[in-house]
């Protein structure tokens, strides 16, 4: 598969022939950055953990050259946070036993600026025709990053364009960088996160960059996913262990024509009037 970027890194963790290990794909994520992926697309991870019948992609679009650091990472380079980066993400692959994991090696601002994002764009298309998953994982398209949100547009823009020839059965938008608890309940999806507990802390505490680096993304991944299963029903015991919630995002692939910001912008005026509806009624 040619990619635009001569850097871009193509991972097969059980060695298997590249154009075989993107064919068995079922589910994909596409994030922005190294860890986002075990983050926001657990879901997928898990479900396809041990199976010989489902199998999960990861694409990381962004290089990781602007992350945080401190500890013994404070005077990393950018070029050395990259290569460690990297690594960890490969080493993710290789424990949570995806099929491929393909890194894009974008600098951050060349996601949201042309030409490059249109590169993104083709290579992202590229990706979806070469593994067709019936399931994908991308960021939320409320998400306050605009990074993930730029990274999100552009996988969305990449299937409208093959939408002659490939829909996924579901495409769900996740959180990372802004929780989705607000969405209304009947909108919002309940990915239920509960199975490998320990394969997720595994992933999450891979990262020791960003762990140590500066950031407790794997205690606060964890304990997201556990208050949104405590917290989803006020008049009911929990139904599940561990949560992540995301808004579906599957009709802006199977309608081209919907428009983006409307579409999401809807969840908000939703919820926007539930909450005036509740304050009418009982201030009054």
């Amino acid at each position: 598969m040619k990619l635009f970027k001569p850097t871009a890194d193509i991972f097969i963790p059980d060695g298997r022939p590249a154009a075989d290990a993107f064919a068995r794909t079922t589910h994909m994520a596409v994030g922005a950055h190294q860890d986002d992926l075990e983050i926001m697309a657990f879901h997928g991870i898990a479900e396809c953990y041990g199976r010989r019948d489902q199998w999960f992609s990861g694409v990381v679009c962004t290089d990781g050259s602007g992350s945080s650091r401190t500890g013994i990472y404070a005077d990393y380079t950018d070029s050395e946070m990259q290569a460690i980066r990297r690594q960890e993400q490969r080493a993710a692959a290789v424990v949570g036993r995806y099929t491929t994991m393909v890194q894009l090696d974008y600098r951050s601002s060349e996601t949201k600026t042309p030409p490059t994002n249109a590169h993104l764009r083709e290579d992202l298309s590229a990706l979806f025709m070469a593994t067709r998953p019936r399931i994908v994982y991308l960021h939320n398209l409320a998400d306050k990053h605009e990074t993930h949100v730029a990274i999100a547009v552009a996988a969305i823009t990449a299937m409208r364009a093959n939408a002659a020839t490939y829909v996924p059965e579901r495409v769900y938008g996740c959180e990372v960088w802004r929780g989705l608890d607000w969405m209304m309940d009947a909108e919002k999806l309940a990915l239920d996160v509960s199975a490998h507990e320990n394969l997720a802390a595994a992933l999450t505490g891979l990262f020791d960059s960003q762990v140590t680096g500066g950031k407790r993304y794997d205690l606060a991944t964890l304990g997201r996913r556990r208050a949104n299963a405590t917290y989803f029903e006020s008049h009911g015991v929990d139904k599940s262990d561990q949560l992540n919630f995301a808004m579906d995002l599957t009709p802006l692939i199977r309608d081209p024509k919907l428009d983006i910001t409307d579409y999401v912008t809807g969840f908000i005026r939703r919820f926007d009037a539930d909450v005036r509806a509740k304050l009418t009624k009982l201030s009054g």
